[in-house]
This record gives C-alpha cells, structure tokens and sequence, in this order.
C-alpha cells in the first residue's frame, strides 16, 4: 500500500534490476563489512556491491571467502567487534549458512541477511520458490518477504533499522529470477533522508578488551533455558516494533508497509493468502474475478517471523474460505504457511475453511487464469488434504 510524501520529490527515479535495487539499499545502509559468497540467482547482488567498494560508494571492508559457511561466520565475527555487515545468499547457500543462523540470534547479534528464494536440490533446481527460507524458520531470525524490487530496497532499510533494535538478525526474501533478474522502476531515497532515519550504527555490546564481555559462551540448562525465552519474548515483541518502523518510514519516504496487506478484501468471502511477487498474479486474477462478480480478495503475507496472528485474524473475520497458497511443502503434512495459518486460527470458535493449495514449486509458472480456476471451483476444494496445482 502507497501514500505520498513531501520528501519523495527529493528521491530519485531509476531503472534497475531488483537485485541492484538490494545493493542500493545496502549502500545507503553504509554497512561497515559485506562478506557474501556468488550462488545463483543473489550473484548480482555481491558483484554491484563489490563494484560500488571498489569505486568508493561504500567505505567498507569486502571479505572475499570460499564458502557460504565461511561468509556467515565472516559476518559473525565483524558483528561481534561491532560492525554493521551484511551478506547475500540462495538455496543451498543458505541450507549451508543453517549452523551459523542459529549462533546470531543465539549471541543477539544485529544483522541483516537477503535470501533470493530458490528452490533446494534435489534434483538440482535453480528456479524459484520458498523452501529453502522456509527451511530455515526456526533459527530465530525475523522474516520479511517482498514483493517488488521497490519494496526490497525499503525492506533493507527497515531490517537493518528493526535488527539494531531489537538485538535480532532479519533475513530478507526477493523472488530468485523474478525480481533479482527483472528491470523495475523505482525510487532511489536520498542518502541524508536514510541516515535521519538510521543512524549510524553504535553497538550496545561488541568484543572490547577494555570492556570484556562473554560472547555465546557455554551456558548451564537454567541459564540456557532463560536465554531462549528472552529470544522468544523479543520475537513476540518484534512485529509491534517493525510496525512503528514502518510508520515511522512511511512519514519520511512515502511508502507504507503491513505486516499484512490486504487487497479487495472488505465484501469477499473468498480470500488468497501468498507472499512474495506472486503476490502480483494473484491480485490480477482477483481484479478479474470481482469483474466477473466473484466476491474475492487478497492477503499479502509480508512478516512471516514472528508470525502476524493478530493481524491476520482480524482481516479474515467472518471470512468463508481460505486459499493458501503455498511455494514450500513439509512433507507428510502439507503447504508450509498453511501450517503457520491453521496454527493461528486453533482456537478461534468462528474461522474460515483452509485450503491448502501447493503451487509453484522449482519455478512452475502461475498465470491469472490459474488463479482463477481456483476460485471457480473454491467450493469443491477439499479442507482436509492438499491440492497440488
């Protein structure tokens, strides 16, 4: 959702692919390291950054490594001295980053990492869809999904801006392909009106000889056991923080962001529920349906950790049905987020039919008049198992 601002005027208009867009919100960031390793479809993102250190756009330190392993834990150790870093990464990069995910949030360590989702091997697969984020939603970062290169490039900002807060990392997600790959028109903010809203950065704890502090030592149970709620504690808190991020970002730039952004949703029985640049298809093949007469509607699923349960059960209310549209699959159980969803809906006496729809696994294509199909038939959809589109 949009809405002006005086200072929009000052950005500046550009056309560039999403993955640009992302390294042009890292550099407006001025992160102090970049360590990232090149994997497909996020390459572009590390070479536009490198280029920008080499010309002198970013003073920082690049980390060249050999590993996504070794980039991670780079990034570990320049956070822990008390550096604002980066990285980038996909897939099996990020299955392999998996041991370190877990010591950031673990240490409370602020970072910001973006994940161009791509399908996890095997059988090798280079397209996209959301397994490898999803894999991954249990290691205690937040989680935030775009759905334009626009909303990336702001999304980078708001991390590094929520992170720093709440002493939690935020793994960003963009379509592999689908943005990094695609030309967008967009607005560049400028870089005074990004420093008013983030400061530089000044860690509250970080590895000072003159200040020593113990940093992911051994913990006994009790002490481990306390650590781990004070994590979930902050993870509940996370959402009414980045949401008055967001106010707060929508005053100066001109852009509004939800945890859940819903579309056509006022008078629908019928709603979608996806995340990420499918997000677009679906709200074309809902334009479509209503002017067929289908009272249908949209919710974009834009947090993802902490889960928006509040937000969500208040825009489907009274709602009839359901369609979760899934790009991850457990195995056994069934689409990822309707897992999340059904979760959320438990114990609430009146709530709409799930549907759990798997769609667009390895890249499969998804048209409006797929969508649209779905709809149609939305009353011989079966609540009880999966339907594989």
């Amino acid at each position: 959702m949009q809405c002006e601002s005086k200072t929009r005027a000052a950005s500046s208009r550009e056309m560039m692919m999403g993955s640009e867009a992302v390294a042009h919100g890292v550099r407006l960031c001025r992160p102090q390291v970049i360590s990232a390793y090149p994997i497909t479809p996020q390459t572009h993102i590390i070479e536009t950054l490198s280029e920008m250190v080499d010309r002198g756009e970013i003073p920082c330190q690049f980390i060249k490594v050999e590993s996504e392993l070794s980039a991670i834990a780079a990034c570990l150790g320049s956070v822990s001295a008390g550096s604002r870093s980066f990285t980038a990464t996909s897939s099996q990069g990020l299955a392999m980053m998996h041991e370190v995910l877990h010591w950031f949030s673990g240490a409370r360590m602020p970072m910001v990492l973006v994940n161009a989702n791509r399908a996890l091997g095997a059988p090798w697969n280079i397209w996209c869809d959301q397994s490898d984020s999803l894999s991954q939603r249990d290691v205690g970062w937040v989680q935030i999904y775009c759905e334009t290169s626009q909303e990336a490039l702001d999304t980078i900002i708001q991390a590094y801006w929520l992170s720093e807060k709440i002493l939690l990392p935020v793994m960003v997600m963009i379509d592999g392909f689908i943005l990094s790959h695609t030309m967008e028109q967009l607005m560049v903010p400028p870089a005074a009106e990004v420093d008013a809203f983030l400061p530089p950065y000044r860690p509250r704890h970080f590895l000072d000889p003159g200040n020593p502090e113990t940093f992911s030592a051994a913990a006994f149970p009790d002490g481990f056991y306390e650590l781990k709620k004070n994590i979930t504690r902050t993870m509940e808190e996370a959402g009414d923080v980045l949401a008055d991020g967001c106010r707060q970002f929508a005053e100066r730039f001109g852009r509004r962001y939800e945890h859940v952004e819903a579309y056509c949703c006022e008078d629908a029985d019928t709603v979608f529920c996806c995340s990420g640049a499918l997000t677009g298809t679906v709200r074309v093949a809902v334009d479509q349906l209503r002017r067929d007469g289908h009272a249908v509607g949209l919710l974009k699923l834009r947090l993802f950790r902490p889960f928006p349960r509040r937000e969500l059960l208040w825009l489907i209310k009274e709602k009839k049905r359901l369609i979760v549209l899934n790009r991850a699959v457990s195995y056994g159980v069934g689409g990822t987020v309707s897992q999340e969803i059904r979760a959320a809906l438990f114990q609430e006496e009146s709530r709409p039919m799930v549907h759990d729809v798997i769609i667009s696994l390895g890249g499969k294509e998804v048209f409006p008049e797929m969508i649209e199909q779905i709809a149609r038939r939305a009353g011989e959809l079966s609540s009880t198992e999966n339907i594989w589109i």
